[in-house]
C-alpha cells in the first residue's frame, strides 16, 4: 500500500514531453530542429523552431515550450514555457495539452491549479496520449481536482497501460493487487508488474520486479503460469 500511495502522488512530477518527429516527416526546419535536439544542440533547435512557432506551428510551439521549461539552450523560464504550451494546446495539440496540464499540476509558471490540470490532461487523454491517461488516472486515484474515484482511475490506467505507458501499467497492477476499483486479481497484477519490470523505459525496473515477486508469493503455480503466459503474449495497442 505504501508503494501505491508514493507512486500515485509522484507521477505528475514526471518530465515534460518533447515532440519527436515521425520518420516520414518532410525534410525542412522542423526535421532539422529535431535532429539538433537529438544531438543535444538546443541552441540550434531554438533558432530553427522560433520562426515556425511565431507562424503558429503547434509542434514547434510545443518543443519551444519544452526548451524553456528545461532551460535547454536558453535560460529556464516557466512563464515562457507555459505561454508556448498554451498556444499549441489551444490549437488542440495533444502533447502540448499534456505538458500544460503538468505545468498547472506542479505550479510551474502559474499558480498550482488541479482543476485546470485535470481539464488539459483530460483533453489530451481523450486524444489517446498514453502518458496523459496515466496522469489522469493518478488524479482520480488521489482525488486531485476531482472527487476521488478508483473506478475512473482504473479506466484511465488501463487505457494508458494498454498502449504501453509504464507508469499506468504499474498503477493498474497495484489496483488489481489491492482491489481498488476492480476485483482483486493476482494474475493481472503479476502480469502487469512483469511487463513493467521488463520494459527498458521503466524508471525503476528493480522496484517493479520486487512488486511482481511480492505478488508471486500469494499465487498458486497455476496462477503463475497463466500470468507469465499473458505477459509473454502481451503487445501494446496504440490509440494514436
Amino acid at each position: 500500500m505504501r508503494h501505491y500511495a508514493k507512486l500515485l502522488r509522484a507521477t505528475l512530477a514526471a518530465s515534460l514531453m518533447l515532440v519527436v518527429l515521425a520518420a516520414a516527416a518532410v525534410a525542412g526546419p522542423l526535421e532539422d530542429a529535431d535532429a539538433a535536439s537529438e544531438r543535444g544542440d538546443f541552441e540550434a533547435a531554438y533558432r530553427l523552431l522560433r520562426p515556425l512557432a511565431d507562424q503558429g506551428d503547434a509542434l514547434a510551439q510545443t518543443n519551444l515550450g519544452f526548451i524553456y521549461a528545461n532551460g535547454r539552450g536558453v535560460p529556464q523560464d516557466y512563464s515562457k514555457a507555459l505561454e508556448w504550451f498554451r498556444k499549441a494546446a489551444d490549437q488542440g495539440f495533444a502533447i502540448a495539452q499534456t505538458n500544460l496540464g503538468v505545468m498547472y499540476y506542479m505550479g510551474l509558471g502559474v499558480p498550482q491549479d488541479y482543476a485546470e490540470a485535470m481539464k488539459w490532461l483530460r483533453l489530451a487523454a481523450d486524444q489517446g496520449v498514453a502518458s496523459a491517461q496515466g496522469r489522469l488516472g493518478a488524479m482520480y486515484g488521489a482525488g486531485y481536482g476531482v472527487p476521488q474515484d478508483d473506478t475512473e482511475a482504473v479506466k484511465w490506467f488501463r487505457r494508458g497501460a494498454d498502449q504501453g505507458d509504464n507508469y499506468a501499467q504499474l498503477m493498474l497492477a497495484f489496483m488489481f493487487e489491492l482491489s481498488r476499483g476492480v476485483p482483486q486479481d493476482y494474475v493481472q497484477a503479476h502480469m502487469r508488474f512483469n511487463i513493467a519490470a521488463a520494459s527498458s523505459k521503466v524508471e525503476k525496473p528493480d522496484a517493479a520486479a520486487e512488486n511482481r515477486d511480492r505478488v508471486a508469493a500469494k499465487m498458486t503455480p497455476a496462477q503463475m503460469a497463466e500470468a507469465e503466459k499473458l505477459a509473454h503474449e502481451w503487445k501494446p495497442k496504440p490509440e494514436r
